[in-house]
């Protein structure tokens, strides 16, 4: 399984970003994908989750109503789109992806930067 992410960048403060993942190789066996963030000197927080089957989704309190997350199966891509964006939400964003086969699985990540 290779998952690769891009879309990050700098971006003032209520701004917007598009992160996407692209996932390869034994994606049939995916139960769930979802993005994950670590700032510097914290550990990793969930961002949010998309099960493949169903869609259904779940968010962190502190990005609900900003962030969405969506999956184009057919496409194997994750996505995850950022409104409104805060300084707080400065971050090195790592997507993931669930496997009853073969595990957890992760992306090398991709930095997002909010300037205020």
């Amino acid at each position: 399984v290779q998952l690769v992410e891009s879309g990050g960048g700098l971006v003032q403060a209520g701004g917007s970003l598009r992160l996407s993942c692209a996932a390869s190789g034994s994606t049939f066996s995916f139960n769930a994908m979802g993005w994950y963030r670590q700032a510097p000197g914290k550990q990793r927080e969930l961002v949010a989750t998309i099960t493949i089957g169903g869609g259904s989704t779940n968010y962190a309190d502190s990005v609900k109503g900003r962030f969405t997350i969506s999956r184009d199966n057919a496409k194997n891509t994750m996505y995850l789109q950022m409104n409104s964006l805060k300084p707080e939400d400065t971050a090195v964003y790592y997507c993931n992806a669930a496997s009853w086969v073969t595990g957890d699985h992760w992306g090398q990540g991709t930095q997002v930067t909010v300037s205020s």
